[in-house]
């Protein structure tokens, strides 16, 4: 069963950067889809940013575009999420997730059911 990773959250004060990163356990996985989640409390699960593996073409919410970037090192195996001018409405866990299928239509990485593996989710805090 293949295992994500995540790691880097913490508390950053709005304005400032943060990354995030997802590594994956199996070595052998880099035909698919991964992307970022986020879910704040008491609101939906959302999606935040996702990445297919097969060429590269990366897909970003609206709420998220211009500074967020997600990124990929396949030879480290791990997906990296770039927070960049963070918002205290950015405040979430944020969820790695990744799917087998390589998805053509980006309308796929907007859900979360499309994505069959999920991590435990890493905090992050936008606060004064």
């Amino acid at each position: 069963q293949m295992q994500l990773a995540e790691s880097g959250g913490g508390l950053v004060q709005p304005g400032g950067s943060l990354r995030v990163s997802c590594s994956v356990s199996d070595r052998t996985f880099d035909g698919g889809s991964m992307a970022w989640f986020r879910q704040a409390p008491g609101k939906e699960r959302e999606f935040v940013a996702g990445v297919r593996l097969t060429d590269g073409i990366t897909y970003h919410a609206d709420s998220v575009k211009g500074r967020f970037t997600i990124s990929r090192d396949n030879t480290k195996d791990t997906v990296y999420l770039q927070m960049n001018s963070l918002k205290v409405e950015d405040t979430a866990v944020y969820y790695c997730v990744a799917s087998k299928r390589a998805y053509y239509n980006r309308a796929y990485y907007y859900r979360s059911d499309s994505f069959e593996y999920w991590g435990q989710g890493t905090q992050v805090t936008v606060s004064s």
